[in-house]
């Protein structure tokens, strides 16, 4: 197949209680990894597959297959924030990137996949809130050319395996899509940012807030907002505040079966989602949902009103959200994607601004990768994309 690199290992589909188990015995996955996203993704194939040194089982993905229309013999496999294996111990010891990407390709290819894209869950860089506030400063200091992204900043922490990884893939013949300097040219995010609470009090991530955080959360108080948590039965609610959301920020917003979908799933096992739900004299003035998994809990849908916004229920939210995540004995809270901007005329900007008010870090993955299986198929298809828009 022109894989180059033989591997001892060899990935096969496993059943989706095998998988969860493998999941349950790991710090932490991505929830895009759960063999109940797949449920959620309507218009996908979905399967489970791991990876077996002999008979144990040592890594696993979801693969998700997205079938060229009319065309169901050939699809984009996806494999969201993974696969999940142990990237780093890999360039740490003798096993190379290859010999886990090696069977994926062909297990990949034989189910007739043209192309595969990959999301290793492998940090690069990261920048402390301290750090990444300096360098908005020097936009209002004529002495200094202030950067424009956060990539021009120099971070805090690297990680040497990621650079490694990095080589490892390119030289195999992954390719990334760099079209969007600002991180977002992938499905996931590259740049996210997260906030620790590992070995921290409550009183110690309240304090780390800036002013305007602490005053915000405050001001939600004093003006009523009452935060509770939401049960399914709540979800349209948060729906007509989420379309209200989508057409003031101009995105297409998901129908409410998709969030009914995603409860459902991803609570069928044990309770992973959560809704909260901001009130103001009786109605929703904003409302988000929370997953986690393992030690992991992540921001992932967030909305609000207009009329609400000077009592800032978003703050109340959030803050009520990382306290529930600390309780439940996560070490990370992430507020998900921002974009590598420092440029206070970038529409972004703003975004980065909130989340940096937590006193957290933002992280840089290696970001997405593909390999063109069958590189005509992949032309054209990326072709039919850019025709849609």
């Amino acid at each position: 197949m022109g894989f180059d690199e033989p591997s001892s290992l060899q990935v096969r589909v496993i059943s989706a209680d095998r998988h969860r188990a493998w999941i349950a015995e790991q710090p932490s996955v991505s929830f895009l990894q759960l063999p109940e996203w797949g449920e959620v993704k309507t218009g996908w194939r979905h399967e489970s597959i791991g990876w077996f040194d002999g008979d144990a089982l040592v890594g696993c993905a979801l693969v998700l297959y997205r079938p060229i229309p009319r065309l169901e013999q050939r699809s984009l496999a996806y494999i969201p924030e993974g696969p999940s294996i142990d990237w780093t111990r890999t360039v740490r010891s003798s096993l190379k990137v290859e010999q886990w990407m090696t069977p994926l390709l062909e297990h990949c290819k034989a189910q007739g996949a043209f192309q595969v894209k990959i999301g290793p869950p492998v940090a690069s860089r990261r920048w402390e809130a301290a750090n990444v506030k300096a360098s908005m400063a020097k936009w209002n200091d004529d002495a200094e050319t202030p950067p424009r992204r956060i990539s021009e900043t120099l971070a805090d922490w690297h990680s040497g395996p990621s650079g490694a990884i990095y080589d490892r893939l390119l030289a195999q013949g992954w390719s990334q899509d760099s079209s969007d300097g600002a991180g977002f040219g992938d499905v996931q995010p590259r740049y996210v940012f997260q906030l620790s609470l590992a070995e921290r009090s409550i009183d110690d991530i309240w304090n780390a807030f800036n002013q305007q955080w602490r005053r915000n959360i405050r001001k939600a108080e004093k003006s009523g907002v009452v935060v509770r948590a939401g049960g399914v039965e709540d979800l349209a609610a948060f729906h007509a505040v989420y379309v209200e959301t989508a057409k003031r920020d101009r995105f297409t917003p998901r129908p409410l079966s998709y969030f009914e979908r995603m409860w459902t799933e991803l609570n069928r096992f044990e309770p992973r989602m959560s809704l909260h739900i901001a009130e103001l004299s009786g109605h929703v003035a904003a409302a988000t949902l929370m997953v986690i998994v393992g030690d992991h809990a992540w921001y992932s849908y967030g909305a609000s009103t207009t009329a609400d916004r000077d009592v800032k229920p978003s703050n109340a939210l959030q803050w009520q959200m990382i306290q529930d995540a600390h309780a439940a004995g996560c070490s990370i809270y992430d507020l998900r994607g921002i974009a590598d901007t420092l440029d206070p005329s970038d529409h972004l900007f703003g975004l980065v601004q909130f989340k940096l008010g937590t006193g957290g870090f933002v992280q840089e993955y290696i970001g997405e990768w593909d390999y063109a299986l069958r590189p005509l198929w992949s032309k054209a298809y990326r072709f039919y994309q850019a025709k849609r828009g």
